[in-house]
């Protein structure tokens, strides 16, 4: 029998509750309490899941002893005083994506969970879908050869939050989710990129932020809609490897083509997995049967389960099976990025890594 791991919630709106469905479909996974300021939202959760606890401080739900890991499910400001309380606590911490609202926050929960030797991990689930899981065997493999470039893309049509019909304002408020396409979607794509080529040091970023489309006027005001519906991206790695970046919740375009890594021996396009390279003087494009790998990796490997979600990895890591993936390291170098991005946005030039960390200031809300 493995182990049950006692986890808390901290946040029950949209994305706690979706986090909450995962863990009671991990029988590993134990919810003893939650904690959110609505309490009557607390108590139709407890119902609902069947959950014994609630508190309406994240600070009495971190004096429970038997908790062993909390799962911050805040706004992106909220994230980094909750969990560098947390983990201070002695808490292991399972953190929504972005890391942060800001470099400089995200990078002081690193720091802490390394001084409190606690794990951190972030919520990047493109590192474990079916296509990410093929193509680092193809990159492991050698198929790629020497990785030069690559382009991470993100798409929607018309779906910002709030304005186009779904999700609460404070998506679209910089004073709580410090950015918008970028922080909201573009972290799986960058990140997912960064992980396949190794989490490169990032050298230069230039980039540039847009909010052109028009939106409903009662809802634009309701709102105070204030951070960017595209941004845009290039930036160069110390490995001599670029990446350009176009991450949209709106634009007057059909979908873009998913992202893709390319080297000097192939090339692979990730949604849906394709790969490219030449035999001899034939140029070949081949595609793969996901479905049957996914059953040799959970039925011939062992903790093949441990990679089906982010929450079956880290319920499997604090069971000790498994190594953690960096998602932290990955995560905070997404930060670094997407800062650079509103930086050269704001500055009109290509900016250094340097400039962003000098540059960098806490958006962290008081709690």
């Amino acid at each position: 029998m493995k182990r049950k791991v006692k986890i808390g919630i901290i946040g029950v709106g949209q994305i706690g509750k979706a986090h909450i469905t995962r863990y009671k479909n991990i029988p590993e996974a134990e919810i003893v309490a939650i904690c959110d300021i609505n309490e009557e939202e607390c108590k139709k959760v407890c119902e609902t899941y069947n959950i014994p606890k609630y508190y309406l401080d994240f600070r009495d739900l971190l004096k429970k002893e038997d908790i062993e890991a909390v799962d911050v499910c805040l706004h992106n400001n909220l994230h980094m005083p909750v969990t560098v309380e947390a983990l201070n606590s002695g808490k292991h911490v399972y953190c929504e994506k972005p890391m942060a609202g800001s470099y400089i926050d995200a990078l002081k929960m690193y720091e802490t969970a390394k001084k409190t030797k606690k794990n951190l991990s972030i919520q990047l689930g493109t590192l474990f879908s079916k296509e990410t899981k093929g193509a680092k065997v193809l990159i492991e493999n050698g198929y790629l050869g020497r990785i030069y470039y690559a382009r991470s893309t993100g798409y929607r049509r018309l779906g910002r939050p709030f304005v186009d019909g779904y999700g609460s304002k404070f998506f679209v408020q910089k004073e709580v989710a410090a950015g918008g396409a970028l922080y909201d979607m573009g972290v799986y794509h960058i990140a997912n990129i960064l992980y396949l080529i190794g989490n490169p040091e990032v050298l230069r970023i230039s980039g540039k932020i847009y909010q052109e489309i028009e939106m409903n006027k009662e809802r634009r005001k309701i709102s105070n809609f204030d951070v960017e519906e595209l941004g845009i991206g290039f930036v160069k790695f110390k490995s001599d490897i670029t990446m350009e970046i176009v991450e949209a919740w709106a634009i007057h375009l059909d979908p873009f083509e998913s992202s893709y890594i390319v080297g000097n021996k192939g090339g692979i396009r990730l949604n849906p997995l394709k790969y490219f390279t030449n035999i001899g003087d034939i140029p070949m494009d081949a595609t793969f049967n996901l479905d049957i790998a996914d059953f040799i990796w959970h039925n011939v490997y062992e903790n093949g389960d441990a990679y089906d979600s982010p929450q079956h990895h880290w319920i499997a890591v604090l069971q000790g099976r498994v190594e953690l993936l960096p998602t932290a390291e990955i995560a905070l170098n997404t930060m670094l990025i997407s800062e650079g991005i509103y930086l050269s946005n704001i500055l009109g030039k290509e900016v250094t890594a340097d400039e962003v960390k000098l540059n960098s200031k806490s958006t962290a809300l008081k709690i």
